[in-house]
């Protein structure tokens, strides 16, 4: 009995990691989380370029990460984590999609539910066997990342637009 417990608390435990990361860049990053979500609308898009993006880094962090030198393993290592944090960041714009599908009239106050709702229902997605401990979390991560650099290459082009080419919305206000 306490081996069944002790499973099902790290698979509870990881499914709660995952949905809390979500909130937080919910909560720190709201604008990329929003253009995350609306590059969702093109999915496969975002998945081959999040793949693109992160097979170089992947491949050579495991490399290094089998080195002997401890630097290189951390480094190997860092290489490896950095895409998946990058993509759980841009997985957001998924569980905001999700959540906004399932609206509730608190919404409008509280908008960040729209994510704790998403995020639920994808991570007990997270748990149909084999497709949902490998292919969904490795779609999601892959995704996400791809929605992560669109999504901050708008923000940055939008940073360096000079005013005089700014939209009329901000430069009159």
């Amino acid at each position: 009995m306490a081996d069944i417990l002790k499973i099902f608390l790290i698979i509870l435990g990881i499914l709660t990691i995952y949905v809390s990361y979500w909130l937080l860049a919910e909560a720190l990053f709201p604008a990329l989380v929003e253009r995350a979500s609306r590059h969702y609308g093109k999915p496969a898009r975002i998945t081959f370029i999040g793949l693109a993006a992160a097979l170089a880094p992947v491949i050579v962090g495991f490399a290094m990460a089998n080195l002997p030198h401890p630097l290189l393993k951390m480094l190997g290592l860092t290489l490896v984590v950095t895409p998946a944090m990058l993509g759980l960041a841009g997985s957001t714009g998924l569980v905001l999609r999700i959540g906004a599908g399932l609206p509730s009239p608190v919404d409008e106050s509280q908008p960040w539910r729209r994510v704790l709702r998403g995020g639920i229902l994808l991570a007990c997605s997270f748990l149909l066997p084999v497709v949902g401990w490998i292919v969904i979390p490795l779609w999601v991560l892959v995704s996400g990342f791809g929605a992560f650099i669109l999504s901050a290459r708008e923000i940055s082009q939008e940073h360096k637009q000079p005013d005089h080419l700014a939209p009329v919305s901000q430069a009159v206000g």
